[in-house]
């Protein structure tokens, strides 16, 4: 199924491309959420009308991305977690528990932009990687430390 992508989806394509996807995905995913359109020739007309308000949209977008990279550049945040023996945690540190951090910090995100491989399982500083826009990350330090130890 052709289809035309509103927005940015990872691993299948910038906002504006036309992209060839199963119909399953098409139909319970993108179009649901209005992240595509189907690609019929009015729609395709209409995208080539609509790519430079796109591209505007999305110069802004990187911008203001830009801007928050800047911010969040080199911040260092402190997560404090129960351990056992051997410096093991009790449970992981998630995506959504660095969001939190920050958000106490005073800088506000969505979990989602925070790229975490795997959960967090020990003690100790961890690089981790913030994808604000498809051309703009940030990377910060997060500092796992035991309760016992602080």
């Amino acid at each position: 199924m052709k289809l035309i992508l509103r927005e940015d989806v990872y691993n299948l394509g910038k906002s504006g491309e036309l992209v060839s996807v199963k119909e399953g995905y098409a139909r319970n995913y993108l179009l649901p959420r209005n992240l595509a359109m189907l690609a019929s020739t009015a729609n395709v007309r209409q995208l080539d009308h609509e790519k430079k308000v796109i591209e505007l949209r999305q110069q802004k977008l990187k911008g203001g991305a830009l801007e928050q990279a800047k911010k969040l550049e080199g911040t260092k945040v402190s997560i404090k977690r129960k351990v056992g023996e051997q410096e093991k945690l009790f449970g992981s540190v998630t995506a959504l528990d660095i969001a939190e951090a920050l958000a106490a910090a005073g800088h506000k995100l969505d979990r989602r932009l925070i790229h975490l491989p795997e959960p967090i399982r020990a003690v100790g500083e961890f690089p981790v990687e913030i994808r604000l826009h498809r051309e703009v990350t940030a990377k910060l330090t997060v500092t796992v430390v035991g309760e016992a130890q602080a």
